[in-house]
């Protein structure tokens, strides 16, 4: 029997094993995600975007469910751990250099991992806004916990009223850049940007 030399063999993949393929398979679960939406991210879809075997996939999660359910576990974390790097303990009398500082730090995060960003800010699909709001009360803890001794070195009158309201302008405020930076409109850069709003922030909060 004549092989036809121009026909190449479908290359197998290499044999890494679950555990070492689970974070490709989320990687490309990731991408599809992003570039068609949750719904299209199926088992069938990650293989042949991975150039693997259905198998493969199988083997590193039993079904659809929880390779989603893994999926934005897993960028939920990377976004929470995120936010908490740029939101470390700092000096109470904020001045306008510390809030420029932690938008810049923010935006930096979200340049370093913009998918799982858009993922959370960019997805309409239920489940994924459930998820990422576990993520969003645990912001907005940290951020009060922050900025309610700020307000009173500021002697802000009436704070622990005005407490609530200032905390959800200044996470709104971070989610608005977030989209900015996401969308690519304009030239901002990470620390242009985040110049901008901290800034911002900063005055609205201060002048209350």
């Amino acid at each position: 029997m004549t092989t036809d030399p121009t026909v190449q063999p479908r290359r197998r993949a290499a044999h890494l094993g679950p555990e070492r393929r689970r974070p490709q398979v989320l990687d490309a679960a990731l991408a599809i995600a992003v570039d068609q939406g949750i719904g299209a991210v199926t088992m069938a879809a990650v293989a042949d975007r991975m150039a693997v075997t259905r198998p493969v996939v199988y083997a590193c999660f039993g079904d659809r469910v929880e390779l989603l359910r893994e999926l934005v576990a897993r960028e939920e974390r990377r976004i929470i751990d995120g936010v908490l790097e740029a939101t470390p303990a700092r000096a109470v009398d904020a001045g306008e250099a510390v809030f420029v500082d932690g938008f810049q730090a923010l935006l930096r995060v979200v340049a370093a991992n913009p998918d799982s960003w858009r993922l959370a800010y960019g997805n309409p699909d239920p489940d994924v806004a459930t998820s990422f709001g576990h993520g969003r009360a645990l912001v907005l803890s940290r951020c009060t916990e922050l900025l309610r001794p700020t307000l009173r070195a500021w002697g802000t009158v009436d704070a622990e009223t005005k407490l609530p309201v200032l905390v959800e302008l200044w996470i709104s405020a971070g989610e608005s850049a977030v989209r900015s930076l996401l969308s690519g409109a304009g030239t901002w850069t990470p620390d242009t940007l985040g110049a901008f709003v901290g800034a911002a922030v900063y005055r609205a909060l201060r002048d209350t």
